[in-house]
């Protein structure tokens, strides 16, 4: 039924919950049949549009990476903080998996096929279509403030544990990228 977001995201399975996975493959699902973009452009398309056309790190990659490291580092703070910080771990990687689904809808491809910033993406940037997408799939308000809380609009408010962990996998796999002082 979700057969492009299951073979674009083995990770759903590290979903424990069955009807949370199912949304979050159903919001992936829709965001692909929504786009321009093919799981072949996802994987083949820089993850960012600020770093500039020569970035080999792919929108896939980045992901991936951002919703291992959010594992990874969920389970150490349940490991290690005597339940005083508990994560709750499909939350946290539903959260993860969807933190960038809106992308989907605010890319377009140029005539050479490169990826560009598209006229809705000027007018919507991807936490909010993000969210759009995923209430219109049922997915529980968690995970849907992780996904608005992922970039900097998260900002303004206060982030759950949760939506802490991803912001922080999001960006030290960003920034440096960005920012990195080089010597």
């Amino acid at each position: 039924m979700y057969a492009k977001a299951y073979a674009l995201w083995p990770e759903l399975l590290w979903i424990e919950n069955l009807e949370l996975r199912n949304q979050v493959a159903a919001t992936w699902q829709m965001a692909l049949d929504k786009s321009v973009l093919s799981p072949d452009d996802l994987n083949r398309i820089p993850f960012t549009l600020l770093c500039g056309p020569d970035l080999k790190v792919t929108f896939m990659d980045h992901k991936r990476s951002v919703v291992h490291i959010a594992r990874d580092a969920g389970n150490k703070i349940n490991a290690m903080y005597h339940g005083e910080l508990p994560v709750d771990m499909d939350v946290l990687i539903a959260g993860a998996i969807l933190a960038d689904v809106g992308k989907l809808l605010e890319y377009e491809l140029d005539a050479n096929g490169k990826a560009i910033q598209g006229n809705y993406g000027k007018y919507v940037r991807h936490p909010f279509s993000g969210v759009s997408l995923a209430e219109q799939c049922g997915v529980p308000a968690a995970v849907c403030h992780i996904i608005a809380a992922h970039a900097d609009e998260g900002n303004m408010i206060k982030r759950t544990t949760e939506a802490y962990v991803v912001h922080h996998a999001d960006f030290m796999t960003f920034l440096p990228f960005k920012d990195r002082l080089k010597i």
